[in-house]
Order: C-alpha cells, then structure tokens, then sequence
C-alpha cells in the first residue's frame, strides 16, 4: 500500500502558501498510485459551467470539450451517484446503481467515451459541508486497486485538497461555504417545513396541526423568507442542503 505519500501530504498541506505548491504536491501523491488524470472540483448549480468550478484538475486531451459537446454533465453516473453517497466509490460502482433509468444506455456511452480518452478506471470522493454536497474529488486513468486503507486516506485527502484550495483561491466563496448556518426557525415553521417536505399540501397540513389554512401559509411564507427561497420547493431545497430536514 502506498499509504505513506497520502500520510506526508495531509500532515503538510497546512504549511503551502500557494496553490501551485499544493497542485504540485498532490500530483505526486497521485502519480505514486498510478493516476494519471484528476479533478478537484466545487459542486455546480444547474445554471454554472462545471468547468469553471475547477479548482485543479489534469485531464486527457479533448475529453473536458468532448464531455460538454455531449452534454454527459446531465447523466454522468458518477456525478449522479455522488448524491447517494458518503464516502469515495470507483467509477464501476455508479452504472449498477441506474439499472431502470432512463437515460442509462447513454451513460453507458459515456463511460465507453471515457476508456477511449484513456479513462479506463478511477474513483470519485465526495466533499460535503454544513451546506450539503460542495464537490469532488475524481481520479482515474488506467485500472487501480485502492484498498480499504487507501480509500479512507483518499476521503480525507479530497476534503483537505478541496478546502485548502478554495481557501487560497476564493476566500470569500470559502467562507460563505464553510459559515455556519444560522436560520432561527420556529417550532410551528419547522413543522410546516417538515410536512410539506413529506409532500403534504396546505389543506393536509393545517388539517395534522389544527390550524387554519391562512395560518399555514403564513408560516410557510415567513418560511421562504427566512431561507431566501423563490417558492416552496426552493425552501425544501434549501432546507435539505442546510440540513434542517433529513
């Protein structure tokens, strides 16, 4: 195992005061477990260019322009799957999870592009925050065998890379993403939040709280208040991302 290279750069990554250092040291964490491609990038919104969340990143020749022409941001497996998931999990592991869906022959498309490009195998580590999913860590090029040890130290290194070099190269972003989350929500507020999160409508749930339906909504408008929300389902959003609701 080669766990000894992932051990010295977490315990010295504190100490690089760029972003080059840190780029160059964690490229040779992953040249000695054979990777040869790799990105740290933040989570996108619908409407952001994945691309421009990259915060580091060394990747075949034409696959990034190949994977946005194919617009495989929309059903990337991978991707997809990190929402399900806690911890890193190889590129194999995400196709099985879409037996039934139905955009699954072009995901597997799109992994049949990537071995074209050099991509045969990798893994993928999710960062998450007080915030919900931030972003990943994905690693690849020809097949690798990570043991248990190593992917656990691979978790770690992800989280480590991904806030050290937001940190260095957009302290305020940093800082809006790693904030603690202050939203003062009553105990009637969280009730109609959690209800309708259940997909309860008003009427139902003013008929579980023994309130008016005027009441309801009242609540559920201080509610979007609170959250910045653009409407109820963006409340939801919100709420799970900040974790209020599970």
């Amino acid at each position: 195992m080669n766990t000894d290279a992932i051990i010295e750069f977490l315990e010295a990554v504190n100490t690089h005061e760029t972003q080059s250092s840190i780029i160059e040291s964690l490229e040779s964490v992953l040249d000695v477990h054979g990777f040869d491609y790799y990105g740290v990038i933040r989570q996108p919104k619908a409407s952001e260019d994945p691309l421009s969340l990259v915060l580091a990143g060394r990747w075949p020749a034409g696959w990034p322009a190949h994977y946005m022409e194919k617009k495989y941001v929309l059903i990337d497996p991978t991707i997809r799957y990190l929402g399900h998931a806690r911890k890193g999990f190889s590129w194999a592991e995400a196709i099985p999870a879409f037996q039934s869906d139905p955009h699954r022959r072009r995901m597997q498309r799109m992994m049949v592009d990537a071995v074209r490009f050099g991509l045969e195998g990798g893994y993928i580590f999710p960062i998450h925050g007080r915030r919900g999913l931030m972003g990943n860590l994905s690693v690849g090029g020809k097949p690798v065998e990570l043991s248990q040890t190593e992917m656990v130290l691979f978790d770690a290194l992800a989280k480590t890379v991904f806030w050290r070099l937001l940190e260095l190269t957009d302290p305020l972003i940093n800082e809006e993403l790693s904030s603690s989350v202050d939203v003062q929500l009553t105990r009637r507020e969280m009730e109609a939040l959690s209800y309708l999160a259940d997909g309860m409508t008003s009427n139902e749930i003013a008929a579980v709280l023994k309130l008016s339906n005027h009441t309801v909504d009242w609540y559920m408008n201080a509610v979007q208040t609170k959250l910045k929300a653009k409407n109820r389902h963006h409340a939801v959003a919100i709420a799970f991302r900040l974790g209020l609701i599970s």
